[in-house]
């Protein structure tokens, strides 16, 4: 019997993320050996979704039913997913509840992206991490909230921009904004 028809078997013809019957396809879980263990059994949208989850994080909500799939290569690749859409805040939620065992996290953790990020500097070139103060070097009229950030307002507890190391989060005149780090000194 083929890898195809083993995990047809095993999902009852229907995407092991998602649940539909539409399109479905092979993916491996890589690192893999191409076995149906280490395969998974998926709709054409959610292949279509597995490179860049973030583009409809919506769709994912399924996860919330197969994250607690037997099969460990559905544990990881819902693992995966979730991983990767966690600045939406549910999946977050998602995560802290799911378990996996020690040599299945080990895997999930061995096939995620660890692409070196850039870390966040201000304007001197100092690094800037989540919970820094800085000040604000230049006047900056922030758009739509009607105000100006005066040079010299400092801001404390700032959080970083998910995926810009460009922009820092921060409270200014008791409002959230993002603030450009080549107009940042950190204090």
């Amino acid at each position: 019997m083929s890898v195809e028809q083993d995990l047809k078997s095993r999902a009852g013809e229907q995407c092991e993320l998602c649940g539909s019957g539409d399109g479905l396809v092979v993916a491996s879980v890589e690192p893999s050996d191409g076995s149906a263990e280490q395969s998974i059994l998926v709709c054409g949208t959610c292949q279509s979704l597995l490179d860049a989850p973030e583009t409809n994080p919506n769709h994912w909500r399924c996860l919330n039913d197969s994250m607690w799939s037997p099969v460990p290569a559905v544990q990881v690749t819902a693992y995966r997913i979730l991983k990767q859409i966690a600045s939406e805040g549910w999946p977050q939620d998602m995560l802290d509840m799911l378990y996996l065992e020690p040599e299945v996290q080990e895997w999930a953790d061995e096939g995620m992206n660890d692409e070196e990020v850039e870390p966040t500097r201000d304007s001197n070139g100092q690094i800037l991490v989540e919970g820094d103060a800085v000040s604000i070097i230049k006047d900056l009229v922030v758009k739509g909230a009607g105000f100006t950030a005066k040079q010299g307002t400092t801001v404390k507890n700032i959080r970083m921009a998910p995926g810009d190391p460009t922009h820092i989060q921060g409270r200014v005149n008791g409002t959230m904004i993002f603030l450009k780090t080549e107009f940042l000194k950190k204090l």
